[in-house]
């Protein structure tokens, strides 16, 4: 398995500019196919990496063998369902230029902490030693000014999505049944942009936070989906 950090964000170097989900789709499939020399394998992605898998996917079909997109909407012109209508907040927030950093730099914990006990289906759902590391990561200027730029770069992600083709191999929807989980509007972003197997999950018990409240129950539906893939 390979988890990378994506572009500015972790322990990757500050790029400055350059958020669109395509252009960190095409770094993502460069690393696997040139640096690490997979030619085929599975796409997995969660919030803002589901839009960088999707895009990925799109851009170079014959690498994915399947994709699977965890409780995240895909900007897509045909089902603009991100901000749910101004309920989700803090996408309009975010997309402020200067503003979200200078009201949350120094207060990093406190901000992220309320996502962390809100968009669960409990309290405590991302646990401390997680928040330590994000927090770590977070509390750096440049990576959380990346943080927001992913939110910033939407219209630029909205734009390059209605350009791509639809795509073939077996996509998994999974989205997450509480208050604060996406639901089936993972599924209903994508109809318009697969022509091939979609499946739609509902995970139960879980908010947005799918891979950490239920990660047994997610492993084995992505590995009855891996197991879907053409031979």
């Amino acid at each position: 398995m390979v988890a990378p950090d994506l572009r500015g964000l972790g322990q990757t170097s500050d790029p400055g500019l350059g958020f669109e989900k395509k252009a960190i789709g095409d770094e993502i499939a460069r690393l696997m196919r040139d640096n690490l020399g997979y030619n085929n394998f599975h796409v997995v992605g969660h919030d803002w990496g589901g839009v960088v898998a999707y895009s990925l996917a799109a851009q170079f079909p014959s690498l994915v063998k399947t994709l699977a997109i965890v409780d995240v909407s895909i900007p897509s012109p045909a089902a603009p369902l991100m901000s749910q209508n101004g309920r989700r907040w803090h996408h309009a927030f975010h997309q402020t230029p200067e503003l979200p950093e200078l009201l949350v730099t120094g207060r990093e914990s406190m901000y992220l902490g309320w996502f962390y006990d809100n968009y669960g289906a409990r309290p405590g759902a991302i646990s401390q030693e997680d928040r330590d590391e994000y927090l770590k990561w977070y509390s750096q200027p440049a990576v959380l000014k990346a943080g927001f730029e992913y939110y910033r770069a939407t219209a630029l992600d909205r734009a390059a999505i209605a350009d791509f083709d639809p795509l073939s191999m077996p996509v998994l929807a999974v989205g997450g049944s509480g208050d604060w989980g996406r639901g089936a509007e993972v599924a209903t972003s994508l109809a318009p942009l697969v022509r091939g197997d979609l499946k739609q999950r509902i995970i139960q018990d879980t908010g947005h936070w799918v891979p950490e409240e239920q990660p047994g129950q997610l492993a084995e539906e992505l590995l009855a989906h891996f197991r879907n893939a053409p031979l």
